[in-house]
């Protein structure tokens, strides 16, 4: 796995304008070299706020839409269109708003679709692995970005402190009385987001500050989730100057005044 790089932004708002510019970027890079590419996305208010920033700068257009296949780290088991799914924020923010391809939307389904969380969890791993290639050598395929924002107890996706999804090397689980509503969810677990050839955890806000540290220590994954975070190729903390507080100095690059 790979070492994490740290980079650090002088507030919120300018830290979800730079990875929205690390992401477009990111994604003509790959679909120039490919010919397509994989973003998984996730929730929460800085994860949000980065896919309104992309889809607020010209620059978007340099992404070919069509060929972007979207997935998503978790979902709250909750039905199609609720306010409180990551879908419905991620639609909201972008993906209403440019050309997507609707079947390389890969949408974890909420009760509404009659099944229960886990036959919900099994139906994305089915997905995950028709997509999945000979040389991602796993059940998912090997993600070209894989976002996460991270939680003040240093949750990652769904995967809470100590919980049993921890320890589940199936591609995505159920996960049942999460200690944040709604307690029911759909998770990719750390084998997945460690196949990922990249992944980007964003987080802001002093609230986060002692789970970044710990994150970026030697850690155990199951008492600090995000300690687990890391890609085959690379691993970035994307961080404002408030979450990065308690890092050690001359750890993180300061990347804007």
């Amino acid at each position: 796995m790979s070492v994490p790089t740290v980079v650090v932004h002088r507030d919120a708002d300018v830290l979800a304008k730079a990875v929205a510019a690390r992401i477009i970027t990111r994604l003509v890079d790959v679909q120039s070299a490919q010919g397509s590419a994989s973003l998984v996305l996730t929730g929460g208010s800085v994860g949000i706020a980065t896919l309104a920033a992309i889809r607020d700068t010209p620059a978007r257009d340099a992404v070919d839409w069509r060929r972007l296949d979207v997935w998503w780290g978790d979902e709250r088991f909750l039905p199609s269109g609720h306010p409180e799914r990551n879908e419905t924020g991620a639609r909201q923010a972008l993906l209403d708003h440019v050309d997507v391809d609707p079947s390389r939307v890969h949408v974890m389904v909420g009760p509404d679709s009659g099944l229960s969380a886990e036959e919900s969890a099994d139906a994305y791993a089915v997905e995950l692995a028709k997509a999945a290639r000979p040389e991602d050598h796993g059940p998912a395929p090997a993600f070209d970005v894989m976002l996460l924002g991270m939680g003040p107890d240093a949750h990652v996706a769904s995967l809470f402190p100590g919980m049993p999804a921890l320890y589940d090397t199936r591609p995505v689980v159920a996960v049942h009385g999460a200690p944040k509503p709604p307690p029911t969810r759909i998770s990719l677990t750390l084998p997945t987001i460690q196949g990922s050839r990249e992944v980007w955890v964003v987080a802001a806000g002093e609230e986060k500050s002692g789970a970044v540290r710990l994150a970026l220590s030697e850690s155990g994954p199951v008492q600090v989730p995000a300690a687990g975070a890391r890609a085959r190729r690379r691993t970035l903390f994307l961080l404002d100057r408030a979450a990065a507080g308690k890092i050690p100095p001359g750890l993180g690059r300061i990347a804007s005044p």
